[in-house]
């Protein structure tokens, strides 16, 4: 016999012995009362029938509430009139991307980005700031050394160096970009190109000193620094233009990489001797990992490696050009290259077309940059680069 059987019948013997009662002792007492009168008895069972019946038949065993606490505890509080209903906070994208980096802000960007230039000798590493760059080109200078020019737009880093001098191919970059150039001294050729252009620069050695300071744990001239706050001082008090004509550049829509090329996990870029820059793919974050001489390239503060999300290797023509060993160096292209993103690569052509050093297929098309920071390696034509 199923539960709801035996329920109803013992709601009928319930119901027949309630009835019978009340006929034989509380007859007379319930007439006495205007609400059980005769005509309304009938009524009065059926209603508390019918409770029993609601109340006796249901499935819940009796041994458990029928209301969980937590659900019960949620009904007490919706039916308070002083309880406010919870909110659900609800993420909403954001409207805006930085220009640089194509990843998201909930402002506008119109401010000139700042470009600055970072020693990289020896004694000048580790070196500050540059894993907050936006993009960074590492390129060949006198002396057979490579020195880096940063760029800072998205990130307010509070300190960027060493910070050592400019040459006629990084002067050329930092036009294109529209960016305030930010340097400690310069060649007779970069420094007439800057005038004679008119373009916006702070020059720590010749006036701009205010917006620069010496570390004292390290020997000049490998121990000058600036943050994002002091340029834009400098900038500000020398009436530099603020708002931003430079470049756009074009980033991958859906954020993945559309490269075709082999895998590559591994590339080690021989520049010269003490100069052996290699990145290694990490899967897990999606970017390539830097190296100097085999050892992690790290930031001096943060102590974190030295990272990207898009890497070009672009060859191009070098010439020495005095007995200082100063050099050209196209930074306009064509030329050929390497991209790498997410542990793939494409073997590319190169060219400055509107502000930027644009990598391109053999169609013509422009290949998309990924969300994030851009290494630009430029190196000699010619250069063998090691991949695995």
């Amino acid at each position: 016999m199923t539960h709801s059987t035996k329920c109803l019948l013992s709601i009928a013997s319930l119901a027949y012995t309630f009835t019978r009662t009340i006929k034989r002792r509380g007859a007379a007492l319930l007439k006495s009362l205007p609400l059980f009168r005769p005509k309304n008895l009938s009524a009065w069972l059926v209603l508390g029938c019918s409770v029993i019946a609601i109340v006796g038949c249901s499935d819940t065993p009796a041994s458990l509430p029928s209301t969980s606490p937590i659900t019960a505890e949620a009904t007490s509080a919706a039916a308070s009139p002083a309880t406010k209903p919870a909110v659900t906070a609800v993420e909403t994208e954001q409207p805006y991307k930085f220009p640089l980096t194509g990843l998201p802000t909930d402002k506008e960007v119109k401010s000139r980005p700042f470009m600055v230039m970072v020693e990289n000798a020896p004694q000048a590493r580790p070196q500050t700031g540059l894993d907050q760059a936006d993009i960074v080109y590492e390129i060949l200078a006198e002396g057979e050394i490579t020195r880096f020019v940063s760029v800072f737009q998205s990130q307010a880093a509070k300190t960027i160096g060493p910070v050592r001098s400019i040459r006629p191919y990084f002067v050329e970059i930092g036009d294109a970009l529209d960016a305030v150039i930010v340097h400690a001294g310069w060649s007779q050729e970069a420094m007439d190109m800057m005038a004679g252009r008119k373009l916006a620069h702070l020059d720590e050695v010749y006036g701009d000193g205010a917006y620069y300071w010496r570390a004292t744990d390290r020997k000049a001239p490998h121990n000058l620094y600036t943050s994002m706050d002091k340029m834009k001082q400098g900038a500000e008090a020398r009436k530099f233009r603020s708002e931003w004509n430079g470049p756009l550049l074009t980033f991958a829509k859906d954020a993945q990489s559309k490269l075709t090329g082999a895998a590559v996990n591994y590339i080690q870029i021989p520049y010269i001797q003490g100069y052996f820059v290699s990145y290694e793919y990490n899967a897990a974050e999606g970017v390539y990992k830097r190296s100097m001489e085999g050892k992690p390239h790290l930031d001096k503060e943060t102590g974190k490696q030295l990272q990207t999300r898009n890497l070009l290797v672009l060859e191009s023509k070098h010439k020495i050009v005095d007995k200082e060993g100063r050099r050209t160096v196209d930074v306009f292209g064509p030329g050929k290259g390497l991209i790498l993103q997410e542990g793939k690569s494409q073997q590319i052509t190169w060219e400055r077309k509107n502000g930027m050093l644009r990598a391109y297929t053999e169609g013509g098309k422009e290949v998309p940059l990924l969300p994030g920071n851009t290494w630009i390696q430029i190196v000699p034509e010619g250069t063998a680069l090691k991949t695995e």
